[in-house]
């Protein structure tokens, strides 16, 4: 029998993702593997200008995104003095409705990210600001429910000398390939107690407090699939239960596979990736501050989803 976790309100009859409606998953999953991507190259759009997308360019990025809920921009002169490099984050969030970001206390005052290697006090021990990997997750898996990620735009200003390649998977298509397997692994990592992030305390005061919730659920505003994870195992506190531990091996064996659904991309200058906050990781990085090639990154997260 399914939990009550699966059993959502919003448009329950028709949506695909609600474990209750097996021809309506049916009918999306026929769709979705007919016109899912298997390479990278299918990805990305080339932009003329970052300052001002054309619709050409926009109607690209969104048909991807519906897609495989990601799209890689190119643009065709990265050595264009934009207005901001931090500008460009924002501009190109708005073309796509993405208008809130998520304040996080690492952000400057407008929201946005400056990702490169610190030794500065409150960031060194962050491994977003340092040149180590980072393993796979979803943005704000540590959020409170009122705050989703829902897309995030990383927007290359420099690369890395060597290193610093990203991986990408399209949650829905995670959630595709669970669910074919066994229905019963999304019921188990649907439940609102499945996965609790322990609270994040520095110095003996608590910036954040743990936040216990689902991997998996249907954003009540959209009715569009949410996934809520890490691959960290610091502190995780997984339910327990048996079939919750075969889901979450099932996720960790399919993320350490060589599944053409898993794309890989290194950024490079005037690149960036806009996602409806899909999984994803990063590899090591070696900078070399003598040649210049240190590397810069511009991360914006939101609360909308791409429109």
């Amino acid at each position: 029998m399914l939990s009550q976790a699966a059993k959502v309100p919003h448009t329950a009859s028709s949506n695909p993702f609600d474990l209750a409606n097996e021809q309506a998953y049916q009918v999306w999953r026929d769709q979705k593997m007919i016109t899912a991507p298997r390479s990278t190259d299918e990805l990305v759009v080339d932009i003329e200008n970052l300052n001002e997308l054309k619709p050409s360019e926009l109607d690209a990025i969104r048909n991807r995104c519906s897609k495989a809920n990601m799209a890689i921009y190119k643009s065709r002169h990265p050595e264009a003095d934009y207005i901001s490099q931090r500008q460009v984050v924002q501009n190109i969030g708005r073309s796509f409705g993405l208008k809130n970001l998520d304040s996080n206390i690492r952000a400057d005052d407008g929201g946005i990210s400056a990702l490169h290697v610190t030794a500065t006090e409150n960031h060194h021990e962050y491994i977003p600001y340092s040149n180590r990997s980072i393993n796979w997750h979803t943005y704000g898996y540590y959020n409170e429910p009122e705050n989703k990620i829902r897309a995030m735009i990383l927007h290359c200003v420099s690369p890395a000398a060597s290193g610093g390649e990203n991986a990408l998977v399209d949650h829905e298509m995670l959630y595709l390939l669970m669910r074919d397997e066994n229905p019963a692994y999304i019921d188990a990592l649907m439940q609102e107690d499945v996965m609790t992030i322990p609270a994040n305390i520095e110095n003996d005061v608590e910036l954040r407090a743990a936040q216990t919730g689902p991997v998996f659920s249907i954003d009540p505003q959209t009715g569009a699939l949410h996934m809520r994870y890490t691959a960290r195992t610091r502190s995780i506190e997984w339910k327990s239960n048996e079939l919750v531990h075969e889901a979450v091996e099932f996720i960790k064996t399919f993320l350490n596979s060589a599944s053409p659904y898993i794309f890989h991309h290194r950024l490079s200058a005037g690149e960036g990736i806009i996602c409806n906050n899909v999984l994803h990781n990063r590899n090591a990085f070696e900078d070399d501050p003598g040649k210049n090639q240190e590397r810069m990154i511009f991360r914006g997260r939101f609360y909308e989803r791409i429109t």
